[in-house]
């Protein structure tokens, strides 16, 4: 765990940030989404790109550029968490990507939550409303 969670701490909330792995470059910042631990491992099976991915005994984290939740409902239980910041307890790296981006793709992350969790994606809904009357 050591040099994977930031000496930045965010008192406040009790959180550490999770860092990236050495080699990983983040241009696009990164946030974190996370999910139960029974949901996630589903997940990690059936994504086909997955980058830097963290759990702990309860939660699981995906590594995703900086404003991933922008115009994005995240549906419950997951969690969006900006900058990364997760529970001072700190998850553990699980996955390493085997490309040079630590990110997995948030939108496919998104449909997978969204499939898993029984939601309907947030764009969908507004698009059938917008189609109503034509």
């Amino acid at each position: 765990m050591a040099g994977l969670l930031s000496r930045g701490r965010d008192e406040t909330r009790g959180q550490l940030r999770l860092d990236l792995p050495p080699g990983l470059p983040a241009a696009l910042g990164h946030d974190a989404v996370g999910l139960p631990a029974r949901h996630g491992r589903r997940l990690l099976s059936r994504l086909p790109h997955t980058g830097c991915v963290y759990s702990d005994t309860e939660w699981m984290w995906w590594i995703v550029p900086a404003g991933s939740d922008q115009d994005l409902a995240w549906p419950l239980p997951a969690y969006y968490s900006r900058g990364a910041y997760v529970p001072a307890e700190g998850p553990r790296l699980i996955h390493r990507p085997d490309g040079p981006s630590p990110y997995t793709p948030p939108i496919p992350l998104y449909l997978m939550v969204c499939q898993i969790t029984g939601v309907a994606p947030a764009w969908a809904r507004y698009g059938a409303r917008s189609t109503q009357g034509v």
